[in-house]
């Protein structure tokens, strides 16, 4: 278990917890008590430090290594159902951008989303969630054919930005992203986003339409990285929690100003602490969602999704 700077009163209460739990086991001294004790004061400090999180640690809560990927996501909610396809027919298959076919019960979901690693090797295999634009052109294509066949369309969001390489950019990066945002406008099937990590920029756009966006708990959105926007405004990282909070990046903040549609809640800790309890969440999230919109005629559909985004950004003072 790794523990963030912020989390460190946590740990050591554990490793006191811990400690008194094997002195109880290897000797007849009676610790119960003790043990009793320690984890109140555990109980209270993991709330304590949970409820009060600042948009900083919510972005390093989002980034925690043990917390769950796109693939972890897909794997528990629809199991051996799953059915990955690759390519965008057009250059190659991006390894950061992953999509398939997989069932929910008895539904079936055009599964799209970026993917991370978990460790050196497979984190470069996955370029660091980072897509180039085949990634985007082959979230696209998938797209398209669940439109076809009139299949509902899931997107998980959880990436640093697009790829931004000499090479990407020769490829036409910023034509991809804008092309997925316009298909996306006007896609004839309920289309349900969830932000489960990062939502960084164009790179989570490229994706990010939807008939319903939900947010996950500790994660963030925002047009440009904390630590991005602290070395243009005061040349240096060290300002990256004050950006953290002048960007309005939370969860909290999302939904206040409409942007996203609903906060899923996350087990205390974030969605590491209890996966099985974050997969169930989210799948019954999904389905909700999705029956909310299931009935409606492809016109009545495509009218409210333009709607809803032609309302974002109106002012009145």
């Amino acid at each position: 278990m790794e523990y963030l700077e912020f989390e460190l009163p946590i740990k050591e209460l554990e490793d006191q917890l811990q400690k008194c739990q094997i002195i109880g086991e290897e000797s007849n001294v009676d610790v119960s008590e003790t043990c009793v004790q320690i984890q109140k004061k555990l109980d209270i400090a993991k709330k304590d430090i949970y409820k009060n999180l600042t948009p900083w640690q919510r972005v390093q809560l989002s980034r925690h290594p043990d917390r769950p990927y796109t693939l972890d996501y897909i794997n528990a909610i629809c199991g051996d159902s799953f059915l990955e396809l690759h390519g965008d027919r057009n250059f190659k298959d991006d390894k950061a951008m992953i999509g398939g076919l997989g069932k929910i019960g008895d539904q079936s979901f055009m599964f799209i989303g970026q993917q991370k690693g978990y460790n050196t090797k497979t984190r470069q295999y996955r370029n660091f969630g980072m897509a180039n634009p085949e990634g985007y052109r082959k979230a696209l294509r998938l797209m398209k054919s669940a439109e076809k066949f009139g299949i509902p369309v899931v997107s998980l969001i959880d990436t640093p930005g697009a790829y931004p390489g000499f090479e990407a950019e020769e490829r036409g990066q910023g034509e991809a992203i804008a092309r997925n945002i316009l298909e996306m406008t006007r896609l004839k099937v309920p289309i349900i986003t969830i932000i489960i990590g990062e939502g960084a920029s164009g790179g989570a756009l490229g994706i990010g339409v939807g008939d319903k966006v939900l947010m996950l708990e500790n994660t963030w959105y925002s047009v440009i990285s904390p630590e991005s926007c602290s070395s243009i405004l005061w040349r240096s990282w060290e300002y990256k929690e004050q950006a953290a909070e002048a960007l309005k990046l939370t969860a909290k903040d999302m939904k206040r100003m409409k942007l996203v549609d609903e906060i899923v809640k996350e087990p205390l800790g974030g969605a590491h602490k209890d996966r099985q309890q974050t997969f169930t969440t989210v799948s019954n999230k999904i389905m909700k969602s999705y029956n909310e919109f299931k009935n409606l005629s492809p016109k009545e559909l495509v009218g409210q999704r333009m709607e809803k985004y032609s309302q974002m950004g109106v002012f009145n003072g």
